[in-house]
C-alpha cells in the first residue's frame, strides 16, 4: 500500500517487462495488490516473469468475508504466495501455526510458498536471534515433507531493516542463512537442504545486492521499496544475475 494509485503495478510491469526479457537465469516474481493480479498475470504472458500475490487465507471457500482463497489465486494465473511477512505477524498479530496452515494449504494447490522469519531489533540486541529463528522455523515448517520445503522458498527478514533504511550488513546476513541452512539440514539431510532457496528480505538496493547476492547461502532477495521503480528493481536483478557467473 505504498501506491495511491491502483494501476501503479501495470505501469511498472509495462516498463519493466522489456528491460528483462532477456535474463533467463534469475527467477523474476512480482507480487502486486491483490487487485492488480488479474492485469498482472495478462502483462507477463509469454515472459520469464511469474506473479505472486502478498498473502491468502487457508480455506478454499467458506464464509470468512474480506479473506482470500488460494483457489482464487490458482484460478486467475497466480503461481507465487507470500506468507508470514513480518507485517503479517506483527501487526494483523498472525502466528507461526495460522501460517503454517496457510503453508500447507499453498502447496497442496501448486501455490509456491514464499515464507518470512525474522528477529527484531530488542530481540538481536539481546543476543536471542537464534532463539528467534529455532522458533519460527521449527512451527512456521511443521509437518513438511522434504519435496514440500524443497518447493517452499524461505526469506529471512530481519524485521529492524525493513522499511528502516537499515539493511543488516552481508556478514551478518549471511550468518543467519547459514544458521537457517544448518536447521534444515538437521531436520531433513544436507541435499534438501541445499536445494532449498533461502532469500534475503531486509532493505535491499542496488547499492548493496551484489555484496549480499554473493554470500555462499543467499539465493536471491525479497525486495520491497526498492521493486516499487521498474528501474531499481532491475539493477538488484542485474546484481543477482552477476553473483550466479
Amino acid at each position: 500500500m505504498n501506491r495511491g494509485d491502483p494501476n501503479d503495478a501495470e505501469k511498472m510491469l509495462k516498463n519493466f517487462i522489456p528491460q528483462v526479457k532477456k535474463i533467463d537465469s534469475v527467477d523474476i516474481v512480482i507480487a502486486p495488490p491483490f487487485t492488480s493480479l488479474v492485469s498482472a498475470v495478462n502483462l507477463v504472458k509469454k515472459t520469464n516473469v511469474k506473479i505472486g500475490a502478498q498473502n491468502m487465507y487457508y480455506e478454499e471457500k467458506g464464509a470468512f468475508t474480506g479473506e482470500i482463497a488460494p483457489t482464487f489465486l490458482r484460478a486467475i494465473g497466480v503461481e507465487f504466495v507470500i506468507l508470514g511477512h513480518s507485517e503479517r505477524r506483527d501487526i494483523f498479530k498472525e502466528s507461526d501455526e495460522f501460517i503454517n496452515k496457510k503453508l500447507k494449504k499453498s502447496l497442496s494447490l501448486g501455490l509456491n510458498p514464499i515464507v518470512c522469519i525474522g528477529e527484531h531489533l530488542e530481540e538481536r540486541e539481546a543476543g536471542k536471534t537464534n532463539d528467534v529463528i529455532i522458533k519460527q522455523f521449527n512451527k512456521t515448517f511443521e509437518n513438511l515433507t522434504k519435496e514440500e520445503m524443497i518447493r517452499t522458498v524461505i526469506a529471512y527478514e530481519p524485521i529492524w531493516a525493513i522499511g528502516t533504511g537499515k539493511t543488516a550488513t552481508p556478514e551478518q546476513a549471511e550468518e543467519i542463512h547459514a544458521f537457517i541452512r544448518e536447521l534444515l539440514t538437521k531436520k531433513y539431510d544436507t541435499k534438501t537442504s541445499d536445494l532449498v532457496r533461502i532469500q534475503y528480505g531486509g532493505s535491499i538496493k542496488s547499492d548493496n545486492a551484489e555484496e549480499l547476492f554473493k554470500k555462499e547461502n543467499i539465493d536471491g532477495g525479497l525486495v520491497g521499496g526498492a521493486s516499487l521503480e521498474a528501474n531499481s528493481f532491475y539493477e538488484i536483478i542485474i546484481a543477482a544475475e552477476k553473483s550466479i557467473k
